[in-house]
């Protein structure tokens, strides 16, 4: 090396300067007398600067490497913290969340509830009137009040609500919804109920074949049965069921607790077996569904009746072809078989036979109603059938009570057992939408 007495050159060094002497950048130094002593003492001069240089760059290091550190632990300090706040801002933001969500799922319960505050402002004080007593449901109201008092609140309390275009929607589970303007609150919604609690359900199922025979004695000669009949396989009687389909049709016994004298005189002994088996009925017909036809998803819209099928004439009963759905459960028409359920839950049905199925259809009191309420909610029937029930004018009134007495008398002189509470005698044609604004009606 021409620096150091090291014999080590670095090779492709421009000063022929060992690894060491280059890197630190000593070069040769000229000689002033020209002895190897200087020269020694020289690099001896430049070995103590390199050294020299080499403690401060290591101490500089450690400096280094210490504000390395110390950077280090304050940013993890810092961001120790920063995570901290951040968890609880996020922790307050999800408790914001939760809070809201809460308050939005009461909002939407309280919505759906037949209790909610829109509703209770229509409620008010059931024993005094709220609607015009110069309007036709005002009238109403107040004949209710008078006749049933606060055991019928219940059911003034759906009139109102009926009257102020309420509409109750609730999902009483996953996926089934339950949909009724016509709604008395507080009655238990669920899609099938068990027939083994109603004796008149095993009554008419142990009465099957009478009502079959009859049935389809009356049925073998169509054209004269259409002729004979009132209203024999018509189609839908409200704008709203029409569009669940053209398939499904009806022959009328019993209609908002008046009967038709005509066609229960085609049917007699079908009559006499649903009066005798205690039915708490409403409206009694026979429907048919054609082959090859649905009906669409839907509700009727009253939560205060139940629906129930005495399956008839079911083509290739037990092949699962002929098959009802209520909400999230579907069940198949069985001969001879009576079901249960409520259709003011959302319900479809279908016949993939290739022939017209045929049942004996009921609708009928909730049996979590009163004997006032449903005495109540048949006051209503009866003055939509004859308005002058509610005319402050007292002939008037009388005379429309005479016309209701008329109407509530079975039609079969020769009835020996009391009429089931509710029925009458006389149905109207092709009657649609009865209460003049209220596109669906009461009831239906």
């Amino acid at each position: 090396c021409v620096a150091c007495p090291s014999k080590l050159y670095a090779l492709g060094t421009s000063n022929n300067s060992c690894r060491f002497c280059f890197t630190i950048g000593l070069k040769q130094t000229p000689s002033i007398s020209g002895n190897q002593m200087e020269r020694k003492n020289n690099n001896a001069a430049g070995l103590r600067f390199a050294q020299e240089q080499e403690r401060q760059r290591a101490a500089a290091n450690n400096e280094s490497y210490c504000s390395m550190t110390n950077i280090c632990m304050v940013m993890a300090i810092l961001l120790f913290f920063y995570s901290m706040k951040v968890t609880t801002a996020f922790t307050v933001v999800s408790f914001a969340v939760q809070h809201k969500r809460a308050n939005s799922l009461l909002s939407m319960v309280a919505a759906s509830s037949a209790e909610s505050s829109a509703s209770a402002a229509v409620v008010s004080d059931a024993s005094t009137p709220v609607l015009s007593p110069h309007s036709f449901e005002g009238l109403v109201e107040r004949g209710m009040i008078d006749r049933f008092g606060s055991e019928a609140s219940r059911i003034v309390q759906s009139w109102r609500m009926l009257e102020a275009d309420y509409e109750h929607k609730a999902h009483i589970k996953d996926d089934v919804l339950q949909f009724a303007n016509s709604y008395v609150p507080g009655l238990t919604a669920k899609c099938w109920w068990d027939t083994t609690e109603f004796s008149w359900c095993k009554y008419l199922e142990d009465h099957y074949d009478e009502i079959k025979t009859e049935f389809m004695s009356a049925t073998s000669d169509m054209e004269a049965l259409t002729k004979q009949g009132n209203n024999v396989w018509a189609g839908a009687l409200t704008d709203d069921a029409s569009a669940y389909g053209v398939g499904w049709s009806t022959l009328v016994l019993l209609d908002r607790g008046t009967w038709d004298p005509t066609n229960v005189a085609l049917f007699p002994k079908t009559a006499k077996v649903v009066r005798e088996s205690g039915i708490p009925a409403v409206e009694v017909f026979f429907a048919s569904m054609k082959p090859k036809s649905e009906i669409k998803m839907h509700s009727d819209f009253t939560n205060f009746v139940l629906t129930s099928h005495l399956a008839l004439d079911i083509p290739e009963s037990g092949s699962n072809k002929c098959r009802l759905t209520v909400g999230d459960e579907t069940r198949q028409w069985i001969n001879g078989q009576v079901t249960l359920f409520d259709t003011s839950i959302m319900h479809d049905a279908t016949n993939e036979a290739d022939k017209t199925r045929y049942i004996l259809m009921f609708r009928l009191w909730h049996p979590e109603l009163s004997s006032v309420e449903r005495d109540a909610l048949q006051f209503i029937y009866d003055c939509l059938e004859v308005p002058d029930l509610v005319n402050p004018n007292d002939e008037m009134r009388l005379i429309a009570e005479q016309r209701r007495d008329s109407l509530r008398a079975y039609p079969l002189a020769d009835a020996t057992t009391t009429a089931t509470k509710g029925f009458s005698s006389k149905k109207k044609k092709n009657v649609k939408n009865q209460k003049g604004k209220k596109g669906k009606g009461f009831g239906r």
